[in-house]
């Protein structure tokens, strides 16, 4: 393939030195970056064949480190309850996936990626069930993605050996995907998830050299669990089973302990913060700057848009930032620039893709966004960082160009991979019948 030279008003690498080249060039060679810097260091090079990404700003693509993307199937249809409580989730959501098919899914996760690609997302870990189904959806798409494969068995043996035979074959089905990788997913450990169930997830995660992406102190349920039941805390118990040596991706750590921050930013822990689903739900507020202070990776996640309505990562920079600055009491708690750095370094670190993704450095995947200069928000520019712009600012409605593996997946606002339009009308018809079906049964 012939290498392709981009140039752009502003290319934001965020590369350890914090490189923001006015104005900027990309050089891609098949799916890598060759080079990234100054237009000014092109001087004396033929410039044949440049592609003009005029009044433009080139960035890393976001990370959405938590999400289920077939649940937009759900959306306006779990609004009275918080998805944050065993109770919550259990009357919201447990229904409706109780008279669900997989045939209801590959319009759901269609339309989930299709929204993902238009606000910038390149990669994004999810988590559920019916991953076979997924699977091909996400491939057409053309985005990358850590798949986990949900497991609730409460307590019930042959529900067990059922989703983990499931999550087995599902490994084994997507172990040599170029772009995709598969993740064990338990739901929430000691909630829905009982012992022997994450012995035998720990196991299938080594067998298959990935990690578990789960659900971690959304309430203090399994908190107050393993206080009662082991006499310490669900940090705790988690370290003694091993679980703390395996790559874990916890969304939503809201009730961590304080004292437990050290054994978690000691292993390959990352905590997910999803702003808009933890408000949404009525939910306390996550300890992020406490967590960062104590070294623990984190990254920004959406979570499902039944709890939140949508995939626009922007948002949750932006929810991010407000909302922890109100928790702590303090103007700018958590600086712009971090936060950008939580949507696409943090959520890279997550899934061990840093060396590949994250940020514009040459030799790594050409993952990248553009966004629309002309568009609102950005001025004045004299007064306003980039970095504060991104967060606060302006929204994945300015994202123009998307691309992933040196391919565009959005071209000038419009969707390469994907007819949103159709799949949009599949999701609406798949909807109705999960309500009929709903109340057929009562």
């Amino acid at each position: 393939m012939t290498p392709k030279l981009f140039l752009a008003d502003e290319v934001l690498s965020l590369n350890s030195q914090g490189d923001i080249f006015k104005p900027g060039y990309v050089l891609i060679d098949d799916d890598r970056l060759v080079e990234v810097g100054p237009q000014s260091a092109l001087q004396g090079r033929r410039l044949d064949g440049a592609i003009h990404l005029e009044r433009r700003l080139v960035m890393p693509g976001l990370v959405n480190a938590h999400t289920h993307t077939p649940m937009s199937l759900f959306r306006g249809m779990a609004e009275p309850y918080s998805l944050f409580t065993f109770e919550g989730w259990y009357a919201g959501i447990r229904g409706l996936e109780a008279v669900m098919d997989g045939d209801m899914v590959p319009q759901a996760v269609a339309v989930s990626c299709a929204e993902m690609i238009r606000t910038g997302t390149t990669c994004f870990a999810d988590q559920y069930f019916y991953m076979e189904r997924v699977l091909p959806v996400v491939a057409q798409s053309g985005l990358r993605a850590a798949l986990a494969y949900g497991i609730v068995e409460l307590g019930d043996e042959s529900a067990r050996r059922r989703e983990l035979d499931s999550a087995r074959r599902f490994l084994s089905l997507i172990r040599d995907h170029p772009r995709l990788t598969g993740w064990v997913g338990p739901h929430a450990f000691f909630v829905d998830n009982s012992l022997e169930a994450i012995q035998m997830e720990i196991a299938l995660a080594d067998e298959f050299s990935t990690g578990l992406h789960f659900h971690l102190a959304t309430s203090g349920e399994e908190e107050r669990y393993c206080r009662e039941h082991y006499g310490v805390s669900a940090v705790e118990q988690m370290r003694r089973l091993g679980l703390l040596d395996r790559r874990l991706l916890a969304a939503h750590c809201i009730t961590i302990p304080e004292e437990d921050f050290a054994a978690l930013a000691a292993h390959p822990f990352t905590a997910v913060i999803a702003p808009s689903a933890c408000m949404r739900s009525g939910a306390a507020i996550a300890p992020l700057k406490g967590m960062r202070r104590a070294g623990i990776n984190t990254a920004l996640g959406t979570d499902n848009v039944a709890n939140n309505n949508s995939y626009d990562l922007f948002k949750e920079m932006q929810l991010a930032g407000k909302l922890m600055s109100l928790r702590e009491q303090e103007p700018s708690a958590i600086p712009a620039r971090e936060i950008v750095e939580m949507a696409t370094l943090g959520g890279a670190r997550a899934l061990g893709l840093e060396h590949e993704i994250g940020s514009l450095e040459p030799g790594k995947k050409a993952d990248l966004i553009t966004l629309d200069l002309d568009e609102i928000g950005w001025g004045p520019r004299g007064g306003q960082d980039i970095y504060t712009a991104l967060v606060y600012s302006v929204g994945g409605y300015h994202v123009r160009d998307v691309m992933v593996d040196g391919r565009w997946l959005l071209r000038h606002g419009r969707l390469t991979t994907l007819d949103y339009a159709l799949m949009s009308e599949g999701l609406d018809l798949a909807q109705a019948e999960l309500q009929r079906r709903v109340q057929a049964a009562g």
